[in-house]
C-alpha cells in the first residue's frame, strides 16, 4: 500500500476502491442470480459438455423424483441441504453428485424414519456413481449395491447406518475411494461376494470392523486409515454363502492403529460379534492374501493374524461340520515388509491364542513372512518367504 501511494493520489485511490467495491457487489449479485440454475461454482455446463444436461435437485426438492425422471447416463446434481428420504436407483449409468464445494456445504441424506437403506442400487444400476454425499442414521445400510457392475463411490460419508456403512455385494469392477464410515455394528466399508474392487484412501473408525473383504476375489485395499474399531480389517471366508472362496486380496500401504473398540456387534446376527477387540488385520481362512508395506500399531490383541475358520468356529461353539462347504484354512498368505509396533500388549481374556505382533495358528499351506519389523510373534519362528 505504501508503494502504491507513492504513485497515486489519495483521491484516485478512493475512486478506484469505490469502483472495485461496486464491481464486487455486481459480481456477487450476478453469482446469486446464477445459483438459480447452477447449484455451486463446482458444476457448470462445461463440466457436462457432450452429455445429457444434468438434473439439478434444489434444496428442499426430492432426489428420488430426480432419479425417477432421469435418463440412463444422466447426472443428478444435488444442492447442499438435508434430504429426508431413502433412494432407489434401478437404471444404468446414473450419477448422484453432491454439490459440496466447501467444508460447510454438505448434502445429507437422512433417514426419514424407519427406512432400512439410505441408497439402494439394484442389478439394473450398472455404471452407478455416487459422490460428495453423507448418508446417515439408516437402520441397516447406508449405501447398498447389489449385482452392480462398474461402480464408483467417492467422497461418501456414512454415519450410524446400522450394520454397514457402504455395502456392495455380488458386485464387480468397482472403486470405493476417499470415503468415511463410522458407527456400523458390523462393518464400516465392506466388499462381499464381489470381484475386481479397489478400496483406497478411505477412513473407517468407531465400527466393529473398519474394513472387510468377505468371500471375494481380486480386491485391492490401498492407503486406507482404519482406527478405533474392534478390528481394523477383516479378510474372511464364511460358510453358507453363494461364493465359496476369498482369494487374491492385496493389502498395502494402509495404516491400522488403535483398533481397541469394544465389540458392539449383535450376537444374534453373525460372526462379527466374535471378532476380538484389539485386532489390526485378521485374515480368516482366505487364500493368496498379500499383506505388505502396512503400518500396524497399538492394537491390543494382535497386529496381523492369519488363522483358520475353525478358530472362529470354536469361539462360536460351532463344530467343524459347520464349515463343510468351504476349505477353511488360509493358504498362500504372504506377510512382507510391514511395520508392527506395540501390538498384543493387552489381549482380551479367554482367547485360545496369545497377544503378539504377528500371529499364526499353524493352519494352511504356503504361508510365509519376510522383512517385517516387529517385536513378538506366535509361533516364535515363522516360515520365511523365498
Amino acid at each position: 500500500m505504501k508503494k502504491f501511494l507513492q504513485f497515486k493520489s489519495l483521491k484516485l485511490s478512493l475512486v478506484k476502491a469505490f469502483c472495485s467495491l461496486a464491481i464486487l457487489f455486481a459480481t456477487v449479485a450476478f453469482l446469486s442470480s446464477c445459483k438459480k440454475n447452477y447449484p455451486s461454482p463446482c458444476h457448470d455446463e462445461d463440466s457436462f459438455r457432450g452429455k445429457v444436461r444434468p438434473i439439478i435437485v434444489h434444496k428442499g426438492g426430492s432426489i428420488q423424483a430426480a432419479v425417477d425422471a432421469a435418463e440412463s447416463g444422466q447426472a443428478i446434481i444435488i444442492e447442499p441441504g438435508t434430504y429426508n428420504e431413502a433412494i432407489v436407483v434401478n437404471k444404468a449409468d446414473i450419477e448422484l453428485i453432491g454439490s459440496s464445494c466447501y467444508g460447510d456445504d454438505k448434502v445429507i441424506i437422512q433417514n426419514p424414519g424407519g427406512a432400512d437403506n439410505g441408497i439402494t442400487v439394484n442389478d439394473a444400476g450398472d455404471g452407478f456413481t455416487l459422490r460428495n454425499v453423507t448418508v446417515q442414521n439408516f437402520k441397516e445400510n447406508g449405501v447398498l449395491l447389489s449385482h452392480v457392475d462398474n461402480f464408483l463411490l467417492s467422497h461418501v460419508t456414512a454415519i450410524n447406518d446400522g450394520a454397514y456403512g457402504l455395502f456392495p455385494v455380488f458386485c464387480k469392477n468397482g472403486v470405493i475411494e476417499y470415503c468415511s464410515a463410522t458407527g456400523a455394528d458390523d462393518t464400516g466399508i465392506y466388499v462381499g461376494q464381489s470381484e475386481n474392487v479397489a478400496m483406497q484412501y478411505n477412513v473407517a473408525y468407531g465400527n466393529v470392523n473398519g474394513l472387510e473383504v468377505e468371500n471375494s476375489s481380486n480386491v485391492v485395499v490401498f492407503k486406507n486409515h482404519s482406527y478405533d474399531n474392534t478390528a481394523g480389517l477383516l479378510v474372511i471366508l464364511l460358510p453358507g454363502l453363494t461364493i465359496k472362496t476369498t482369494s487374491g486380496v492385496l493389502i498395502t500401504e494402509n495404516n491400522f492403529e488403535n483398533n481397541n473398540h469394544v465389540n458392539f456387534g449383535d450376537p444374534t446376527e453373525g460372526f462379527e460379534a466374535l471378532v476380538p477387540s484389539g485386532t489390526g488385520i485378521l485374515n480368516v481362512g482366505s487364500d493368496n492374501v498379500t499383506i505388505k508395506n502396512n503400518k500396524i500399531t497399538n492394537n491390543n490383541f494382535t497386529g496381523i493374524a492369519t488363522v483358520s475358520d475353525l478358530v472362529l468356529g470354536a469361539l462360536a461353539g460351532l463344530p467343524p461340520e459347520a464349515f463343510a462347504d468351504i476349505e477353511p484354512n488360509p493358504d498362500g498368505s504372504k506377510i512382507i515388509n510391514n511395520t508392527l509396533v506395540n501390538n498384543g500388549t493387552e489381549p482380551p481374556a479367554g482367547l485360545p491364542l496369545p497377544g503378539v505382533d504377528l500371529l499364526w495358528d499353524g493352519s494352511g499351506t504356503n504361508n510365509c513372512w519376510k522383512d517385517n519389523t516387529y517385536a513378538t510373534s506366535y509361533p516364535s519362528s515363522l516360515p520365511t518367504c523365498n
